[in-house]
C-alpha cells in the first residue's frame, strides 16, 4: 500500500467520523449526558457547601468532540447565579 493510498484511507475514516459526530442523535445524546453531569456535579458542590456551580455547557462537535463546563459563583442560600463583578464602594 502506497503513501497516497494510506492517506486516502485515513481521510475516509476522518470523513466517516465527522458524519457520525454530526448526527442529530449523537448531538442529542451528548447534550443529555452533559446536562446529567452538570446536575450531579452541582449536587456534590451543594452538599460540600461550595458557593460555585456549573452554570454553562459548551459542546464542540469536532475531532475529538469536547464538552466545556463554565463555573459561576452563586448567591447565598438562594443559589442564584451572579454574573456581576464585585465593586468596591468608597
Amino acid at each position: 500500500m502506497g503513501i497516497l493510498d494510506k492517506a486516502k484511507e485515513i481521510g475516509d475514516k476522518v470523513s466517516e467520523s465527522v458524519a457520525t459526530f454530526s448526527s442529530d442523535e449523537v448531538i442529542a445524546n451528548t447534550v443529555i449526558k452533559a446536562v446529567e453531569k452538570q446536575e450531579k456535579v452541582n449536587e456534590i458542590l451543594n452538599q460540600k457547601g461550595s458557593n460555585y456551580r456549573v452554570a454553562d455547557i459548551e459542546l464542540g462537535m469536532g475531532i475529538p468532540p469536547t464538552v466545556t463546563f463554565g463555573v459561576r459563583r452563586v448567591k447565598g442560600v438562594n443559589d442564584e447565579i451572579t454574573n456581576k463583578p464585585k465593586s468596591d464602594s468608597i
